[in-house]
């Protein structure tokens, strides 16, 4: 849920992308909105052709071009086995 008493700059954005580890078919990116405390705000997500980073950088640019990522991709392993990535991102404003 969006909390619009939480100005922009006490927000951090973070997207996620992810290997279709157990064949679901369902490959796609969320993007995360947290406050400066963890807590969540709102997420959207798209879906995307291919797993992992290269194939979620392409339809980001595609499907929001303001929205930059600020960080490296960091590769994760859930606890059940699946393979995913986060990183930082930022709307560019210029």
């Amino acid at each position: 849920m969006l909390r619009l008493d939480t100005p922009d700059d006490q927000r951090r954005m973070t997207l996620v992308c992810y290997n279709d580890t157990f064949g679901y078919g369902w490959k796609h990116v969320d993007l995360f909105t947290h406050d400066l405390d963890g807590n969540e705000l709102n997420w959207v997500h798209w879906g995307v052709p291919e797993d992992g980073p290269d194939s979620a950088d392409k339809a980001t640019a595609r499907i929001e071009p303001t929205l930059k990522r600020v960080s490296e991709w960091r590769h994760l392993v859930s606890p059940v086995g699946q393979d995913y990535w986060l990183a930082q991102v930022e709307w560019d404003n210029e």
